[in-house]
């Protein structure tokens, strides 16, 4: 007894500990703060699969109480044989027809939500909607291309949307099965090499603000050594703020690639043409590479590599070594990153950071 009860208490306490924190979370990430229509259905459905459970453990932990005080074996009855009950058509129809009754009551929403989510007809040609915003994901090894084909813009870790309306997505792997995931706002749904599937979010303006105008999105499905890393960012806007954006990424493309503008910066970008980083990276809104996330807007960008903070020191330790903060990226080999000096970092540092769409 005394040896397994400090045990018992320590088990006691860190499930305790495991309930409790399993229901923390912060608005940008947390899928228990929904932040749109699709993450409020799928709370919905949780809440009513989770509420139907708890009722139906409630229910056979009060019989089994009760079976147990009115039916144990009392003093003086050790020799006694109890009744002998074989069946009982009425209880056998109860407990037949009850839960056939729950799971309709769970199937009905769940059935219907399915469909409601699986609505995709603004997208099709036939029943296209001119003003729905529509949304090509790549899902890279270990970072997320974005391209609004309505507009021919593409842009790399950061997704930028409108609220409070359907956005429609077209997603798909480049190498290997992914998942896109917003957390408080929906999802989560596969990407594939071999076919595209397409889904819908809504972003609430509302919650929006309460989560600091940003949400956190992840790869949801195992894919290598930095699968935990593969993050991007979410950035809804107004409707009138979003099309600003679009008209900015859109002249900024048509304008051709930027061109620095101070000293440092163009050391900076003849050092980014010198180690060949143009082949592997976009610094156009208009193209996009295969191999390497697109730089054209990145000085707009929250993050640095999709979970480092935007700063200038920051973006210095990502390019002195990336291997150090996402193990098996692609950029680790395609360059001599330990040659790189003080100065050539500052330079670099300089361009990438003017990299910019925004007045």
């Amino acid at each position: 007894m005394k040896k397994w009860l400090p045990n018992m208490r320590l088990f006691t306490l860190f499930s305790f500990m495991a309930l409790l924190l399993a229901g923390c979370g912060e608005p940008y990430i947390s899928a228990l703060q929904p932040a749109g229509e699709v993450a409020k259905m799928q709370y919905d459905l949780m809440i009513l699969a989770t509420l139907i459970m708890v009722i139906v453990i409630a229910v056979v932990t009060v019989i089994f109480i009760l079976v147990i005080l009115r039916f144990r074996r009392k003093k003086g009855d050790e020799n006694k044989i109890p009744k002998q009950v074989e069946g009982s058509h009425k209880l056998e129809i109860i407990w037949t027809v009850i839960p056939i009754l729950l799971l309709l009551v769970l199937a009905v929403p769940t059935v219907s939500a399915t469909f409601q989510l699986a609505d995709v007809s603004a997208m099709d040609e036939e029943t296209r909607d001119e003003n729905a915003v529509v949304v090509n994901v790549t899902a890279n090894l270990y970072w997320w291309e974005f391209e609004y084909p309505d507009h021919g813009v593409v842009t790399a870790q950061e997704l930028v949307v409108p609220t409070d309306e359907k956005v429609y997505f077209n997603l798909k792997a480049a190498d290997v099965k992914h998942s896109f995931w917003i957390p408080a706002v929906g999802g989560k749904m596969d990407t594939n090499t071999e076919n595209t599937n397409r889904f819908w979010l809504e972003f609430d303006s509302a919650k929006t603000k309460e989560a600091g105008g940003l949400f956190y999105g992840k790869c949801a499905e195992l894919c290598g050594p930095s699968h935990a890393l593969m993050d991007f960012k979410v950035k809804p806007l107004p409707r009138d703020e979003f099309d600003q954006w679009i008209g900015k990424m859109t002249a900024a493309k048509d304008a051709g690639n930027p061109k620095a503008e101070t000293d440092l910066a163009k050391a900076g970008e003849e050092l980014f043409t010198a180690n060949n980083c143009i082949s592997c990276h976009a610094i156009n809104p208009g193209e996009k590479r295969p191999t390497a996330p697109s730089l054209a807007n990145f000085g707009d960008r929250s993050s640095i590599a999709g979970r480092l903070e935007h700063t200038e020191e920051n973006l210095k330790t990502w390019i002195k070594n990336p291997e150090e903060i996402k193990p098996g990226n692609s950029m680790t080999n395609t360059y001599d990153h330990k040659a790189l000096t003080e100065e050539d970092l500052d330079a670099l540092t300089e361009y990438l950071m003017g990299l910019s769409v925004e007045d």
